[in-house]
Formats: C-alpha cells, structure tokens, sequence
C-alpha cells in the first residue's frame, strides 16, 4: 500500500506546485521566486541537520560536488525556465513538457545507467509523448509568446533529466537528509545569482504570496523532492519520472477549480494519452512493483 501512495503523494504535490507558483507570480518575479523557495528549503534542512546533530561526513570526498551539481540541475535549472513561462502560459502546458522527462531520461538512462526497458515500457513512453506533443502543438500554433514561455519549460525539462541521471550515477550511497541539504543550498545560490542577472526582481508580500512560497517550499520542495528522491533510490530513474506524465492531468484539473483554466477536447485527449503511457510505464509484476 505504501509502495503505492509514495508515488501519488509525488503526483498530487507537484501537480500543486503550478497552481501555487501561478499565484505566486502575480506578486513576485519567477527567478526570484524559485530564489526564495530554494532558499527557504536550504535553511530547514541545514537547521535539521544541527537540530538532528546527522555528521557531515557523507559528503565528504568530494561527493558534496556531486550532490550540489544534481541540486543546481533538478531545483534552479528544472524550475527556472519553467516559472518564467508560466507567467504567460497555463499551468497544463508547462506540466505537459515537464511530463516528457520520463522518455528522455529512460532513454539517456538505458546508456548512463544501464536500465533496461521492457517493450510495454517503451510503449508506454511514446503514448506518453504523443500525448505531450497534442497539447503543446496547439498551444505554439496559437501565439508566439506562449511558444516562448514553452521552450523555456524545455529548459526545465534538460535539467530535470540531467539532474536525475547525475543523481543516479553519482549520488544514490549518500544519506537522503545530508544529500538534499547539499542540493538546496547549491540550489538557491545558482538561482538567487539567476535572479540577480537575467531579470530585475521585485516583490510583494501579500498573504497570497506568503501562502504560494510557504506551500512550494515546504509541501513541494521538501516533502515532494524527498518523494522523488526516495524513489530514485529504491527504483530505477525511467519509473520514477514516469510518475510526471500523470502531473498535467492532476495540474489541468486544479488549473481548472481554482484558476478558471479552460482544456480544450484536444487538451483533454492528449491528457488521457499521457495518463495511458505512465500506466504502461509503471505496471508489472508484483516484485518488480515490490522492487519499485
């Protein structure tokens, strides 16, 4: 039971994290908002590990390099892109190019890590896909700005999967608390230095605003990044990003109730494609799931 809730929990707070971030933009510019939300997470886990009295000695070696390289790629350059196109694009179309992480990393990962996919997996991978390119190909046809804010979300995309295969490779012996530590605090000095040099920040605290930071930063960053984590470590890279094709669904809907978002009956197909390729993606034997 547990196996299965840790991956819907990951679904459900990062399905989240467009809403409140599309709130959040309203008072705050993006990088500086990605700032203040890796900054706020390096701080609890840096006053956990004191609190806690955990040695510092897993990254020792070098490996705190590894663990920041993986922090800058997944938390400043997965989330950088994608908070500047959010201010001009819905939240389920950044989600929808988020969600091609899976294919891209099962396919990096089969060379860096030598993962083997099954033919369902593959299958359920280009459904996934397909199902990107519906929604994402009829955005970018209708203006040149939402096109912009979607190649932005690639950025993203890029470091999402480099920053999960160097995890992989690199930063899978390393205790959870200490390795995510290392991660956020590389994290918020590439994005605080992001939001220094490409835009001009500016900020107001409104209790929306408040509520948007407090709710990425705690709920998304810390609880949702550990979930993700946790699966990278106890599965392989390809199943756990497979979880992101079931985000734009999740996404669509709260866009929808909460921010008057509307899908098209092209958008909706291309959702239920995505859902049916992480489906495939995910389902197995029982000890393979056990394994996962």
């Amino acid at each position: 039971m547990l196996v299965r809730l840790v991956p819907l929990s990951f679904v459900a707070l990062w399905s989240s994290s467009f809403i409140a971030a599309k709130v959040g933009l309203w008072h705050l510019s993006p990088l500086l908002f990605v700032a203040v939300r890796q900054a706020g997470c390096a701080l609890v886990l840096t006053a956990t590990m004191l609190f806690l009295r955990r040695s510092w000695r897993p990254l020792a070696r070098w490996q705190w390099m590894h663990c920041a390289v993986a922090g800058a790629l997944l938390n400043a350059i997965g989330l950088m892109g994608p908070h500047v196109g959010l201010v001009t694009v819905p939240a389920a179309h950044i989600a929808l190019v988020q969600s091609l992480t899976p294919m891209l990393t099962a396919a990096l990962s089969m060379r860096v890590l030598r993962e083997p996919l099954r033919a369902r997996q593959w299958l359920g991978l280009v459904l996934g896909a397909v199902g990107v390119a519906l929604v994402v190909g009829q955005a970018a046809l209708q203006s040149a700005t939402r096109l912009h804010g979607l190649l932005l979300a690639f950025v993203g995309v890029a470091g999402l999967v480099s920053g999960t295969l160097y995890f992989g490779r690199f930063c899978r012996a390393v205790p959870l608390l200490a390795g995510a530590t290392a991660q956020f605090v590389s994290a918020a000095a590439v994005a605080s230095l992001g939001a220094a040099l490409l835009e001009r920040p500016f900020a107001e605290w409104t209790p929306s605003a408040l509520a948007a930071v407090a709710w990425n930063t705690v709920m998304v960053s810390l609880g949702g990044m550990a979930l993700y984590f946790a699966m990278l470590k106890r599965g392989s890279a390809a199943r756990a990003t497979a979880n992101f094709y079931l985000v734009p669904g999740t996404a669509a809907i709260l866009g929808w109730a909460l921010l008057g978002e509307r899908l098209s009956a092209l958008a909706l197909a291309g959702l239920v494609i995505a859902s049916a390729g992480c489906w495939l993606v995910n389902v197995g034997p029982a000890a393979e799931a056990a394994s996962a």
